[in-house]
């Protein structure tokens, strides 16, 4: 039987201080496609078990089912918004899937997507897709025990609500961008709701709705919301690479924004640094 260790990488952390306040990195832009994202695309295509398969996705989600498929012998075909960059979408065609420009938004693009009929792979809102994210989780639990709180950048909410299921009753911050909020909005509200999609990291965590599924998990376990401005998020992304020589995408540094912030009362918390896929190179 095959199974999910079998196709990622088992992500290094990184024990620092910044601030002068302990911390641990979880370096899952090291992850093979360059995020957590191949994560739940592999489950999930296990759990199909399909030779074709489609999807939607603003760039992550589409290169992780691309590779998923080229790793399990499927054919893929992957639709994207018109605005989906172009670092992302070039990587999505090398790995063999077909790509399909569809609207200016994520959900024109998976509303035409799910219309081919063929076996679709949700990029968050699913059971299989939350099982394979919670892996990240689980490997800093199994890592670094003495973590006591984990943050974790959010869009639909798939890797979060993971981190929710695998963090074994540890403190998980949900953190997105202050107008790139739905998961924020949607616990808010009591429910998913339409929400503004407008950051410098809206390619990676711009869901104008967050999942439901997600949504459910998070109301379950002890998760807090926290937003940062595009201007927090750039500089936590120069830091990184500054002090550390990590180069993360505006998504991936979002969750380290949150902790600069020093808001968070934590013995020593967890920062996930959740992708690396951009345009931008450190000068």
């Amino acid at each position: 039987m095959r199974t999910l260790s079998q196709y990622v990488r088992r992500t290094p952390v990184l024990r620092a201080s910044v601030d002068g306040r302990p911390l641990v990195f979880k370096l899952e832009q090291l992850q093979l496609t360059g995020s957590f994202k191949l994560r739940g695309a592999v489950n999930k295509l296990l759990a199909l078990n399909a030779s074709e398969v489609v999807t939607a996705s603003g760039g992550n989600h589409g290169i992780a089912v691309a590779q998923a498929a080229q790793l399990l012998g499927a054919h893929a075909t992957v639709f994207v918004p018109v605005t989906a960059p172009e670092t992302k979408t070039r990587r999505i065609e090398a790995l063999g899937a077909k790509l399909i420009r569809h609207g200016d938004t994520y959900a024109e693009a998976a509303a035409a997507a799910r219309e081919l009929g063929v076996a679709y792979v949700e990029a968050y809102d699913d059971q299989a897709v939350i099982e394979g994210q919670s892996t990240v989780t689980r490997e800093i639990v199994e890592d670094v025990p003495e973590v006591d709180t984990i943050f974790v950048a959010v869009g639909g909410g798939g890797l979060v609500a993971g981190a929710a299921l695998a963090s074994g009753g540890r403190h998980v911050v949900a953190v997105e961008p202050e107008n790139c909020c739905a998961m924020h909005d949607a616990l808010k509200a009591g429910k998913p709701v339409d929400s503004v999609v407008r950051s410098i990291a809206a390619d990676a965590l711009g869901a104008t709705r967050a999942g439901a599924l997600a949504l459910k998990i998070l109301q379950r376990h002890h998760v807090s919301s926290k937003l940062v401005a595009d201007d927090e998020i750039l500089a936590a992304r120069d830091r990184l690479w500054e002090e550390f020589r990590i180069a993360v995408e505006p998504a991936g540094a979002a969750a380290f924004a949150a902790f600069l912030r020093g808001d968070v009362s934590s013995e020593l918390p967890c920062v996930l640094l959740c992708g690396a896929n951009s345009e931008w190179r450190p000068s």
